[in-house]
């Protein structure tokens, strides 16, 4: 579907939609839900709540109000479990000064929860995951790993303090991460979430004039993952993303293949993949870092080189 005033749909697989009410105002909407990937209620209904707020920031909008989306089995689970999940919604969604509005649930056998966000953003300012340019520079808010670490955490393998520091970076909003880009000439921006780092890069140069290279060793990522992925604990999901873009990316000698797996690796509540004019780039770099984003990086740049190519060193 097309119409003059829907700046974002569904054909270049955006973050959100977004459809212009007026010349200083259009609408971003999103929603997300998934089933439980940790244990603890509370920290599932937070992750589950920072995730789907994170499309809107990825959007360069501002979220304003928020619906709950539940799937329980009332009569086969303590509603105890259900109060839990919801208060961790809810105070994610303070944080990020969003308003519940309401929300919608069904008996399900199985545990789903997450959020439909309605936000706002100026229609000159609506960022989508594609205009990437040459010479931008890209960079990473947060570190990536989730994915297998989750994974470890279901088979048992994983540490308390490998958990907590996962946990972190899924409840961490993007909140401070967006309002930061505000200040800076931003062409392209996206969240990392179930493509995993390579999927989403991907649809940034889909169909363009334009290449991205990869510094490997650059990219932030959570510790002592190697040894998991040489063991094989990784998620389905991550053999998916590969298949599917395995054509659009180049892995060169100095990328060894445990770092490749990381990078397809499916996330959860991920951080923002941003193309930046170079110019601005150390001093984006610097500011997240200074507002309490200490492993926000430049992890690439983008070139004109092998148009519609990534190219991993």
């Amino acid at each position: 579907m097309s119409h003059p005033n829907l700046l974002s749909g569904i054909e270049h697989s955006d973050d959100a939609g977004v459809y212009r009410l007026t010349d200083d105002l259009a609408l971003i909407q999103t929603l997300d839900f998934f089933t439980p990937i940790v244990d603890e209620p509370y920290t599932f209904g937070q992750v589950a709540a920072a995730n789907a707020l994170s499309d809107v920031y990825a959007m360069g909008g501002t979220p304003l109000t928020a619906m709950n989306i539940v799937c329980f089995p009332i009569n086969d689970m303590d509603i105890s479990i259900l109060r839990e999940i919801l208060r961790g919604g809810i105070d994610k969604l303070r944080e990020a000064e969003t308003l519940l509005v309401g929300g919608h649930s069904v008996d399900d056998r199985e545990i789903k929860y997450g959020l439909s966000v309605t936000g706002i953003v100026h229609p000159k300012d609506v960022l989508l995951n594609r205009g990437a340019r040459p010479g931008d520079i890209l960079v990473l808010t947060k570190p990536l790993g989730t994915g297998i670490i989750n994974t470890a955490l279901k088979a048992g393998m994983a540490s308390d303090e490998q958990v907590n520091k996962s946990i972190n970076v899924m409840t961490s909003l993007n909140k401070t991460a967006s309002l930061i880009m505000k200040e800076f000439t931003i062409h392209a921006c996206t969240d990392i979430t179930g493509f995993g780092l390579l999927g989403h890069a991907c649809e940034m140069i889909e169909e363009s004039e334009a290449g991205i290279i990869i510094e490997a060793f650059r990219v932030p990522i959570l510790p002592d993952l190697k040894e998991f992925v040489e063991m094989g604990v990784l998620p389905g999901g991550l053999h998916r993303n590969r298949n599917f873009r395995k054509y659009m990316v180049k892995q060169e000698p100095g990328c060894p293949d445990w770092l490749m797996d990381i990078f397809f690796d499916p996330q959860t509540s991920g951080g923002l993949l941003v193309a930046v004019e170079g110019k601005d780039a150390d001093r984006l770099v610097k500011g997240l870092q200074e507002e309490g984003i200490e492993e926000a990086a430049a992890i690439g740049a983008v070139t004109a080189d092998e148009p519609g190519t990534i190219i991993v060193k």
